[in-house]
């Protein structure tokens, strides 16, 4: 983000307040391919700070843009509401004021927990207090100069999109997707509400410069009004439009934008020439960005359900660890997140990063990365204070399906001693959630009784193996004295003592000694490490689930 930062800088001008910014449509969910949109303007204003430069991070709720579509999951008269401003839907789960609170909420709380302050303004309250009257004057004032750069990019196709998602999320590379009607007023930069159903199925049928009297017609009811666009505030900018006036308005820095908007005739492209030659202000300095993917799941489109958002990342991953995603990346590079196995070789991966970040001598990239997701400007994010491994925590708390107090005993025994569960947090509530929300064959089932056909079948070999393993399994189980039993049985059985090498002949005795071991606790031929599974099963269950007792 350095290199942003100082875009930003020169941008502003030396010694200036420098504004970067975000915008989000609370159309649907905000997933965590949204997320890029208010990450990288955070971790170009935290750069600044960190310069020691004034800075805000401005974030724009679209709130005022129209609802477009019925999700699935909403009943279907929520249809009568396409074309009304997203503050005006009611939220059909009736927990919120309206269908873009419903989705603005759940962000801030997930932001706040990464970290992530800002400067919030509502579209819906800023056109509806007047605040833009003027600058809608200048643009309907210059409309046949907007007309001029729009029509330049009205041939110029979007790439062809590979997926529906993508079909749907390249739309804004059409330039005249605002405009719909007929008429010579049918591309006019302003469209009123419906004063009659409150829908942008508008069409002007008249304006007079002078008055900045406004009249119009709906396609969906029919009514027909007028509105006083100098005093009155019923109606708002065409996006292509109202964007690169908000640059100007707002002083505008810095702004990220996704691919789609690069596109040829898109918002971003359009918005630069008319920023400059209609509202005087010059495009802001920016980033792209490239899409984020859920194991293997298609560009997610926020109007769609079911896709992952930052709260469920944040079920699972420590607040610094989703930023780290985020920062460990250039924006332009596309990921993909994987909450399935995948979560565990993440987390040894963060813990390792951790201990290098430790080491002075050893600071480069990634432990650059690493420090700028751990923590902001304001100091450091929450972390245990007894970093568990994961792998163990999720081991654990798979096999015990029991309380965080019972989880915190096992780990004790493991060797992570804490005064409290507390020592353990947020980790291993993460380590809960994720255990639970593995489908059931990829969790381990401990037995409930012991497999009585399995143990009359038992070959010599195994047998003696058993017998070693009961005799010498200590009462109190603790982690280091359990895997030299493990380990050592084979050995014992070849008459060898604990502490001496495998032989070949061991090695292979130990690979179906465990494979035993698997099918009589948990009826497999793998699962949690086995030291870590025996002591969290405890000494009775594991002498009764092998026939000891």
């Amino acid at each position: 983000m350095t290199r942003a930062a100082d875009d930003a800088i020169r941008h502003a001008g030396e010694g200036n307040l420098v504004t970067v910014a975000s915008g989000a449509s609370p159309s649907g969910p905000i997933h965590l391919g949204n997320l890029r949109e208010f990450l990288t303007p955070h971790f170009v204003a935290e750069e600044l700070r960190r310069r020691g430069l004034a800075v805000r991070h401005l974030h724009s709720w679209d709130d005022y843009d129209r609802f477009r579509k019925v999700p699935a999951g909403v009943p279907a008269e929520w249809a009568d509401h396409i074309g009304r401003p997203l503050s005006a839907v009611p939220d059909p789960w009736e927990c919120h004021e309206s269908w873009a609170e419903h989705f603005k909420e759940p962000l801030r709380a997930s932001l706040a927990e990464m970290g992530v302050q800002m400067d919030e303004i509502s579209q819906t309250q800023m056109y509806q207090a007047g605040t833009y009257r003027e600058q809608i004057l200048h643009a309907i004032k210059h409309r046949d100069r907007i007309d001029e750069v729009l029509g330049r990019y009205r041939t110029k196709a979007a790439p062809a999109a590979e997926t529906e998602e993508e079909a749907s999320s390249l739309a804004d590379s059409v330039a005249n997707e605002d405009f719909e009607g007929t008429g010579d007023l049918s591309r006019f930069p302003y469209k009123p509400w419906c004063a009659s159903c409150g829908r942008d199925t508008t069409d002007v049928t008249a304006y007079d410069d002078e008055s900045t009297d406004l009249a119009y017609t709906c396609r969906v009811c029919g009514f027909s009004g007028s509105t006083h666009v100098a005093t009155q505030d019923g109606g708002k900018l065409v996006w292509k439009v109202d964007w690169p006036m908000r640059w100007a308005w707002e002083k505008v820095n810095f702004e990220p934008a996704g691919l789609d908007h690069m596109t040829p005739g898109s918002s971003y492209t359009v918005g630069q020439e008319l920023v400059s030659s209609i509202f005087d202000w010059q495009a802001p300095a920016r980033v792209t960005y490239a899409f984020v993917g859920i194991a293997g799941v298609q560009k997610m489109s926020s109007s769609s359900g079911g896709v992952p958002t930052p709260a469920d990342a944040l079920a699972i991953l420590e607040a610094p660890m989703v930023r780290w995603l985020y920062t460990r990346r250039a924006p332009k590079q596309a990921f993909t997140i994987d909450f399935g196995p995948e979560v565990v070789r993440l987390y040894d991966e963060w813990d390792a990063l951790r201990r290098k970040a430790g080491d002075p001598a050893k600071r480069d990239v990634a432990v650059l990365a690493f420090e700028r997701a751990s923590a902001t400007a304001s100091g450091p994010l929450p972390v245990p204070a007894v970093a568990v491994p994961f792998r163990t925590l999720s081991s654990i708390a798979d096999v015990t399906a029991g309380s965080a107090d019972l989880i915190s005993r096992v780990v004790e025994h493991v060797g992570f001693p804490h005064s409290s569960v507390d020592d353990l947090e947020p980790r291993l509530a993460r380590a809960m959630a994720w255990t639970a929300s593995l489908p059931s064959d990829e969790r381990t089932t401990v037995r409930s009784t012991p497999d009585a056909v399995r143990l009359a079948a038992l070959s010599e070999d195994e047998e003696l193996w058993l017998r070693i393993f009961l005799d010498r399994l200590p009462t109190e189980l603790e982690l280091d004295s359990v895997t030299t039993v493990v380990y050592g049985v084979p050995k014992v059985a070849r008459g060898l003592g604990f502490e001496d090498a495998p032989t070949d002949h061991v090695k292979a005795d130990q690979k179906e000694f465990f494979k035993l071991l698997y099918n009589l606790l948990v009826d497999a031929e793998r699962g949690p490490r086995l030291p870590t599974l025996i002591v969290a099963l405890g000494p009775d269950t594991v002498r009764r689930l092998l026939g000891g007792a």
